[in-house]
């Protein structure tokens, strides 16, 4: 029986293993052990995949919870081909012993995930299934393609096909927060010498743009008039991620005791309702008026409650993937937008917002700062606020930019310097992800390109450079290739996350056909 044939006679396994990775919440959290550095969560997802691929008679390797791989070993020159021979195994002789491969075939995936957020219909750690389609948060961003290259794989085996290449599933534990797992994988183990990366859109990913995350900050000093207090504000999950809430406290401060005794009689009148109502509740009024006013007039949603002496200010957006903030609604921006409507007593942090209002915004360009950009295989520079921690003392911007293939770091910064400076406000730099880019006659992208038309019969699609990040930037050659199939929803990221069955097992042939062809011979 033909590997495809194979893959397609086991979905029901391939649905079951991704629903048992999707039960697990791997997003990241704090170490918990020796071998357990992203959290709990993500190290048993980890060990669920790699107690599998040892039942299941492939070789396993850990690298001490920071990530590791899955490897069946080739063989030099020893191909069996199940495509074209009748029985599908070598035809070298018996007794003759094979060389061992020298070069391995990488394919990274993660297990990690960002967290799941508010406002899902389904348990985004249920699997649950529905209309042909998995729910659950990874189903697409990367155990739906953590569960199809594995069965891939598997039916390839299974089918009595040996490999020239040793065939290396990678799998990563904190690619959404930071890649030090990575990092500390290739410290212990060779990078192999080509692969891809399922974790984008097909036909092909021939691209993909530098990727900055860095902080905006500023210390405050907080005023002891009377007025509207801005005591905290808190947003978003992740830098690469478009935040779908974010929450501002607001006090109302009161005159000082001292001259409140001096109409104590009114005081009391004030307290007891009616025309005597406190500033306090005129000022939670005066705040639930522009929310109402701010809501009618932009038709975005501010939600206003009260807490003892304090005001919860909730904005509420639309997630999507920091790659595509144009997709989604910045809840930050919207609360930003809404603050600046008051006339906040501490003047550093009126400051502060009327910056974020001048300069970032609802822009996903980039413009106001100064940086926006573009260049013809990419397209143009994106950005993103992903989250806002704000107290008393000092505010931390979280941005995320991904800038074209053809541009450079100091092509982001270098303008934008200024800019900050001039408002007072300080950069810490962090990850840099450089651009990655091989044109389309590439060969390997040529075969990529084959494999997926032949599968789909799809001619007119061209290879495209994306400005989401991938663990292909960390190897020599290596390219991101689907699962995302064009027209598809890209969902990565969002509120009810999934994937369709059929989709999954499209994929799975088209992977199975691209490892046996990059395989099979030296490319």
């Amino acid at each position: 029986m033909e590997y495809k044939q194979l893959l397609e006679s086991h979905r029901d396994e391939v649905v079951s293993l991704l629903r048992g990775l999707v039960s697990f919440d791997s997003s990241r959290g704090e170490p918990s052990g020796e071998d357990r550095p992203f959290g709990d969560g993500v190290a048993d997802c980890y060990r669920y995949l790699l107690e599998k691929a040892a039942a299941d008679g492939f070789e396993t390797f850990d690298a001490g919870g920071y990530g590791g791989h899955i490897e069946w070993r080739g063989v030099k020159d020893g191909v069996a081909d199940p495509a074209g021979s009748e029985d599908g195994v070598s035809e070298k002789p018996a007794d003759e012993t094979p060389e061992p491969a020298d070069e391995t075939f990488g394919i990274p995936v993660h297990l990690d995930v960002v967290p799941a957020g508010e406002g899902w219909t389904a348990d985004p750690f249920g699997g649950e299934e529905e209309g042909g389609f998995i729910y659950g948060r990874g189903t697409t961003d990367n155990k739906g393609s953590a569960s199809v290259i594995y069965s891939a794989i598997k039916a390839l085996k299974e089918s009595g096909f040996v490999p020239a290449k040793n065939i290396r599933i990678i799998i990563g534990l904190d690619e959404e927060t930071g890649w030090n797992g990575m990092d500390e994988y290739l410290s212990q183990v060779a990078p192999p010498d080509m692969g891809f990366v399922p974790d984008a859109e097909f036909p092909v990913i021939n691209g993909e743009k530098g990727i900055l995350n860095f902080e905006i900050a500023k210390k405050f000093t907080t005023s002891p008039e009377p007025g509207f207090h801005l005591t905290g504000i808190t947003g978003g999950e992740a830098a690469n991620m478009v935040p779908g809430g974010a929450r501002a406290v607001l006090v109302f401060e009161e005159a000082d005791s001292g001259k409140k005794r001096k109409g104590k009689a009114s005081g009391r009148r004030e307290a007891s309702g009616g025309k005597g109502k406190s500033k306090n509740d005129k000022a939670f009024a005066h705040l639930r008026e522009e929310a109402d006013s701010y809501c009618e007039s932009t038709k975005r949603r501010i939600v206003c409650k009260r807490a003892g002496k304090a005001f919860l200010v909730q904005a509420e957006g639309k997630s999507a993937h920091g790659a595509q903030p144009q997709s989604g609604v910045n809840a930050i921006s919207i609360l930003m937008d809404f603050l600046s409507r008051f006339e906040l007593v501490d003047t550093e942090a009126r400051e502060f917002i009327d910056f974020y209002n001048e300069k970032i915004g609802f822009e996903t360009d980039g413009a106001s700062l100064g940086i926006a950009m573009s260049d013809s295989p990419s397209g143009g520079l994106t950005v993103n606020a992903g989250t806002i921690r704000m107290n008393k003392d000092a505010v931390i911007l979280t941005m995320n930019v991904r800038y074209p293939v053809t541009k450079k770091e100091e092509d982001v910064f270098g303008p934008m310097q200024p800019l900050l400076d001039a408002a007072g406000v300080g950069i810490i730099k962090g990850k840099h992800q450089p651009p990655l880019f091989f044109p389309e006659d590439d060969e390997f992208i040529r075969t990529l390109m084959d494999v997926y038309r032949n599968n789909t019969g799809d001619t007119e699609s061209k290879p495209v450079v994306i400005g989401g990040g991938t663990y292909a930037r960390a190897f020599s050659k290596m390219v991101a290739f689907g699962p995302v199939f064009p027209g598809e929803p890209d969902l990565m990221h969002k509120v009810d996350e999934r994937v369709s069955t059929d989709s999954l097992m499209k994929a799975a042939a088209i992977y199975a056909d691209a490892i046996y062809e990059l395989t099979k011979g030296n490319l």
